[in-house]
Order: structure tokens, then sequence, then C-alpha cells
């Protein structure tokens, strides 16, 4: 455990930013996940209606930092890649 002042303030902010972090992050898969499922069931009107939702919050975890930028592209690109085959099926 710290000793110093600023080493609990320190921990202090670590926490609070990673429960924020964890927070973004759980919404993040949760979108991508109920995205899946509709795939999964071949609903396509339901996946298109969520796909952006689920792009919009994959973009906005980047933008805070939470995930790298380009997982956040590799992920957009597969999600959309899997709609977008639900079609020519």
């Amino acid at each position: 455990m710290a000793d110093h002042k600023d080493a609990l303030k320190r921990n202090r902010q670590n926490e609070k930013k990673r429960l924020r972090n964890r927070h973004y992050r759980t919404i993040m898969r949760n979108r991508i996940k109920a995205l899946r499922l509709a795939i999964a069931n071949g609903d396509q009107a339901a996946a298109e209606s969520q796909l952006p939702q689920a792009i919009s919050m994959i973009h906005r975890v980047s933008q805070k930092g939470i995930i790298h930028r380009r997982q956040a592209a590799r992920r957009v690109s597969r999600l959309a890649n899997a709609v977008n085959g639900l079609a020519t099926k």
C-alpha cells in the first residue's frame, strides 16, 4: 500500500478510471453480443439496426483510449462484414 499522499491520490484516481473504463467496455461488449445474436439468428433487419449502435460504441470506447484504435477498426470491420454476409445469403 502506498504511504505518500500523492501515491494515495494516484491510487484513488486509478480506481475511478478503472471503474469508468470497465463501465464503457461492458456497454460495448453487450452491444456487440446483441448484434452477434441477431446475426446468428439470421435476423437481417435487427442486425442492420443494431450495427450503427455497436459501431458508435466501439468508436466512443476507442476515442477514450480504452481500446486501441486498430482494435476498434478490426472489430467494426468484422461486424460489418458479418452483417453484409447476411444480405448475400
